[in-house]
């Protein structure tokens, strides 16, 4: 059973999670600090149960009509599955935000509640926003989140520029990969942003959120921002020609891969700027 919930936290994605809390660490001037552990422990494979094991257990419809589930991109569960999904889901997190709660300083508690609660009801009812025009990309800023509550936990102000540059690039991610899922969506009476606006107005929603994360970053890194320009690119300008769900799903293929660019043109540039002194 351990496998089946490993497989259903999606770990081709923790990088999400993971890569956002090590930056986060970085952010804060320490190559490494063992009083990370705990937090990156939890943000592997608990947390990423919570996000995708609750999203699988509310998305049984759509992810039954929707091809793509069932391998790496997401699982087909069952129904005599959703049990042990909440039960793991609550006993490999809750623990960790107590602990977090009695050892860290509140600011950064209060964050990772949010982290939680942010994820929990992207996807549980009553507020479900993945279901809410607009809130569901916005409500994805919480994969910013990190780089706010890993400074504070370890008593240092976060980089606010790169916090909200993330939040921006992350509600235009959300937008961008909810494309390739509109004919799955529009069936089961989902309206998501993507269903809303069609393949090519949330292509310039998407344009718009990521122009200003680009600008946000530049104010920090601009080699970072360069990168992140590029990947914008790539993923926009193929759909601007050919704006169908299938195209937006092969390029989501290849856009997995983009944060660990991203994420290695910035780790590189923070690692350089630590050794330097370059960075508190």
């Amino acid at each position: 059973m351990l496998r089946r919930l490993i497989e259903i936290s999606r770990p081709v994605l923790w990088i999400n999670t993971i890569g956002t809390t090590v930056v986060g660490m970085w952010l804060a001037g320490y190559l490494w600090d063992w009083r990370v552990l705990p937090i990156l422990i939890w943000v592997t494979f608990p947390f990423n149960l919570l996000i995708y094991g609750i999203n699988d257990i509310f998305d049984q419809e759509t992810d039954n009509i929707n091809a793509r589930k069932g391998g790496y991109e997401g699982a087909h569960i069952f129904p005599n599955e959703v049990r042990p999904i909440w039960i793991t889901t609550v006993l490999t997190n809750v623990p960790f935000l107590i602990y977090f709660a009695i050892t860290l300083p509140w600011q950064a508690t209060a964050w990772m509640v949010a982290y939680s609660l942010f994820f929990t009801f992207y996807s549980a009812p009553p507020l479900r926003f993945k279901a809410r025009k607009y809130l569901d990309a916005l409500s994805n800023t919480d994969y910013a989140f990190p780089l706010a509550f890993l400074p504070l936990a370890l008593g240092v102000e976060p980089n606010w520029w790169l916090v909200i540059g993330l939040m921006a690039w992350s509600v235009a991610k959300h937008a961008y990969d909810a494309i390739q899922d509109i004919p799955q969506d529009s069936d089961t009476g989902i309206v998501t942003t993507a269903v809303h606006l069609g393949v090519k107005k949330t292509a310039i929603w998407s344009t718009i959120w990521w122009a200003i994360s680009i600008a946000l970053f530049a104010v920090v890194n601009i080699p970072v921002a360069i990168a992140n320009a590029i990947i914008a690119y790539l993923l926009v300008a193929p759909l601007y020609k050919e704006p169908t769900p299938e195209k937006a799903h092969s390029l989501y293929k290849y856009s997995i891969a983009f944060p660990y660019v991203a994420g290695a043109v910035g780790g590189f540039q923070l690692v350089v700027g630590l050794v330097f002194g370059l960075y508190p």
